[in-house]
């Protein structure tokens, strides 16, 4: 007795359809296996990296600009100019006048008046140091006739004391020797009174002359003091009266004035060409300034490179740069010299409608080899070609 549940009618023949179905399909793989053994499977296909394309050089549009960029030179704004020194394409150097303004002939005239007040104190220093210079020469002259003289009737009166010294000790010998003689009876009494008297008035010479020559000494002393003190009176007197002229006062005040008329003449900066006048003569000067300078002897490229390309850029870097709108005919080449830190948005904008007018770009500098073909070509659009292999 069988247990379990009868198949349908067909079931099997279907079943070994099935099978050998698979069994062809695995047999046919097998073979195509063998025959291509090189290509991948979908997974292997789906995992490999695409081929990647080795970057040449990077492109950009740019702008010529003037080494060191363009300088507007400006002026008080309000100011009105009177006379324009330079015309436009002019080339200047630093330091010469481009411009004079409106109040320069009336800061002139100031500046004259502070320079001949100048030269008006100055001269009174010279005569006051004339002067004192003088008198401090007479009180040196008092004081040396006041020293010399009076030195030598001092010494004078000094010798004549010592000659009344000697004779006195000569006299006072004598007396000994006539006191020893009238003790003998040798001379009369009379002669050895004689003798007395001529050592007593010896000796009062000589308190007499010590006497004058000590009223010489003090009043030679008492003139010295006058007289140096005159001589410190007319020494100190001097720097007095010159400071009282005031002669540094009357240099400031020119100096000031010279500083505000320099303030009435615009200069120029730096070596430069003019490449445009704004403000003309008899025009006030406004916000846009007088004029643009620019050094255009030697000329740059200021690239804007994509934000994603710039990577690719190095300082050193050789350029090709062209015009599109055949402003100069001649393919420009140059170096790259500075790669700029800021990312800004374009100011370059392509002709294409269709190109991007708000990309993140980063200002890269290319110093032209030959700048003569594009010097007065300042902000022209140019295409630029970065070697970055």
């Amino acid at each position: 007795m069988t247990t379990g549940r009868a198949s349908k009618p067909g079931q099997g023949v279907w079943l070994g359809i099935a099978g050998g179905a698979i069994a062809l399909g695995l047999l046919g793989f097998g073979i195509f296996r063998i025959l291509n053994p090189q290509v991948p499977s979908a997974a292997q296909v789906a995992e490999s990296p695409a081929p990647v394309l080795e970057r040449v050089e990077v492109a950009a549009l740019g702008r010529l600009e003037p080494r060191g960029e363009v300088i507007r030179v400006g002026g008080p704004v309000g100011e009105r100019i009177a006379r324009l020194e330079v015309v436009q394409g002019e080339q200047v150097k630093a330091g010469d006048v481009l411009a004079y303004l409106e109040s320069y002939e009336e800061q002139k005239a100031q500046r004259d008046l502070a320079a001949s007040q100048v030269v008006e104190a100055e001269r009174r220093l010279r005569d006051t140091t004339t002067v004192g210079q003088a008198e401090i020469r007479a009180a040196e002259t008092r004081l040396r006739q006041v020293r010399e003289p009076g030195s030598a009737e001092i010494a004078a009166q000094t010798a004549r004391i010592r000659e009344l010294q000697a004779q006195l000790l000569l006299e006072q010998t004598n007396l000994q020797r006539n006191q020893t003689l009238r003790a003998e009876g040798a001379i009369s009494q009379q002669a050895l009174d004689q003798q007395v008297s001529r050592v007593r008035q010896l000796q009062e010479q000589i308190r007499t002359a010590e006497s004058t020559l000590t009223q010489l000494q003090r009043r030679w002393q008492e003139d010295i003091r006058n007289a140096e003190a005159e001589l410190r009176s007319q020494q100190a007197s001097l720097p007095l009266a010159q400071v009282q002229v005031a002669v540094e006062s009357a240099r400031s005040n020119l100096a000031l004035a010279e500083a505000r008329l320099e303030r009435t003449i615009i200069r120029a900066p730096r070596d430069g060409r003019v490449l445009r006048i704004v403000t003309r003569a008899g025009e006030a000067i406004a916000n846009q300034g007088i004029l643009d300078l620019g050094d255009t002897r030697q000329m740059y490229v200021v690239a804007e490179v994509y934000e994603s390309d710039v990577g690719l850029v190095k300082v050193g870097q050789p350029a090709v740069i062209t015009s599109r709108n055949g402003a100069f005919n001649e393919v420009l080449r140059g170096t790259v010299e500075a790669i700029g830190w800021q990312i800004f948005k374009n100011n370059v904008l392509d002709d294409d409608p269709a190109a991007n007018a708000d990309a993140r770009v980063v200002e890269v500098k290319i110093r032209l080899h030959n700048s003569q073909p594009v010097e007065a070509l300042t902000n022209l659009q140019v295409d630029v070609r970065i070697d970055v292999k």
